[in-house]
């Protein structure tokens, strides 16, 4: 294996493979924000007078051909190759010669592979961000929709107090709100850049890091070089929280899912080709999609206490564990986007019981509209709340099955416009 930093002595072979371990079927996805992470520093170079203005056009044009080949599913990561910062470099060198080996001044693998992950998370993060948004929007959009639909809400798996699908649905946009709130955070502290910072100490070159900053569409920097280190494993702890909360959201909704289509609920149910049937019981419509929704979830909310294990105890300064937090984090990552893309599947595809309070078995939803009904009456709270749990225990209580919540957030004003605000609000501070 080819080793830019060998000092010219060669490790055993069983330990090269144990330290290189998984990192080059991840290094893969960082090709692109290496290479352009690249393109800045040599622009920086050249601005600085450590690369004359001729090596870097040359140096820029192969990178920019290289990010082409990227984009196109030609660029790969030869056998011998540690890397993908090798990989880069060395593709470099073979093709324009000695200047290739130019753009390594006044940088580190560390801070290269601080650019490459921020970079990459950044990227990662607004496409969780777009995919959660077109979740929201149907969210709403269904709670529109079946606002009118009443159904059982329940309190300790016990039947409490009339709801309805309007609410249920809306219920879930308004917590995706608040996970958006984790993910902004999360792209925030992404949002810096490192480049510069090089082993985790700066370097005696007068690099320009305001320069990369621009050119990489960072926010601001990460201005200590020592800070700039101890963000490796910060910037991935923060985005698995947003994804566990994400996650945690899509749990619930697959877990309430799960149990509405069942026979003993039926309240809402699923076209034959989204479900699956038992090899001997010929009525099953299984919620295997759902089930596994679930289960993804709660996988991803591991994930942040396996980074918080990892990263703990560390000094600061580089460590070869932060290797691990990529085949940690980008599975997770990959995970969240396919749950929230079948949620959304799933959800186009419900179809609704209209007409499920019909049922006797729900009249006990409304002896709380009862005994509010009393009160508005006159009627004293405990001796109204009185009245009806003498009618419930005698079996003569009567179920007027209306309702009318007029609250903010209630069945009868769902405030989905304001919720749609909030959400906007915070979906606009991710920027262009």
């Amino acid at each position: 294996m080819s080793v830019l930093w060998s000092k010219g002595s060669s490790a055993d072979k069983i330990v090269q493979e144990f330290t290189v371990g998984r990192d080059r079927e991840f290094d893969i996805l960082l090709a692109a924000s290496d290479i352009k992470g690249s393109v800045a520093h040599v622009k920086m170079l050249a601005s600085v007078g450590l690369l004359e203005a001729g090596e870097a056009e040359i140096l820029v044009a192969e990178l920019e051909k290289m990010l082409a080949e990227v984009k196109e599913g030609k660029f790969s990561l030869s056998e011998d190759v540690e890397d993908v910062h090798s990989q880069v470099e060395f593709n470099l060198t073979e093709r324009v010669g000695e200047i290739g080996k130019k753009i390594h001044s006044g940088r580190s693998r560390n801070d290269q592979v601080l650019v490459d992950v921020k970079l990459f998370l950044k990227d990662q993060i607004r496409g969780v961000k777009d995919q959660t948004e077109m979740l929201f929007d149907l969210l709403i959009k269904m709670s529109e929709e079946n606002r009118e639909i009443l159904m059982p809400g329940y309190t300790h798996s016990q039947i409490g107090m009339p709801s309805s699908f309007g609410l249920w649905f809306g219920a879930y946009a308004e917590s995706l709100a608040d996970d958006l709130q984790l993910l902004l955070a999360a792209y925030k502290i992404a949002d810096q850049n490192p480049l510069g910072s090089a082993a985790g100490y700066g370097s005696s070159f007068p690099l320009d890091r305001q320069m990369t900053t621009d050119l990489l569409g960072f926010c601001t920097m990460n201005y200590n070089s020592v800070a700039a280190q101890l963000s490796r494993g910060k910037s991935e702890k923060a985005v698995a929280f947003a994804l566990a909360s994400i996650s945690s959201t899509l749990n619930k909704l697959a877990s309430d899912a799960i149990l509405f289509m069942n026979g003993n609920y039926g309240f809402i149910s699923f076209p034959d080709e989204v479900t699956t049937g038992s090899s001997i019981m010929p009525h099953k419509k299984n919620p295997d999609v759902w089930e596994l929704i679930r289960a993804h979830s709660n996988r991803i909310q591991s994930v942040p206490n396996e980074i918080g294990l990892l990263t703990t105890n560390l000094t600061h300064g580089y460590h070869r564990d932060f290797q691990l937090l990529k085949e940690i984090l980008f599975p997770a990552i990959e995970s969240t986007s396919k749950i929230i893309s079948l949620t959304a599947f799933m959800i186009e595809k419900v179809k609704i019981n209209g007409d499920i309070l019909s049922d006797p078995k729900y009249d006990y939803l409304f002896t709380v509209e009862e005994v509010n009904r009393r009160v508005l009456d006159g009627v004293p709270f405990r001796e109204a709340y009185k009245q009806v749990g003498i009618e419930v225990n005698n079996g003569t209580f009567s179920a007027k099955k209306e309702i009318a919540h007029t609250h903010m957030g209630s069945t009868g004003n769902l405030c989905n416009d304001e919720i749609t605000a909030k959400f906007r609000k915070v979906a606009v501070m991710f920027g262009e």
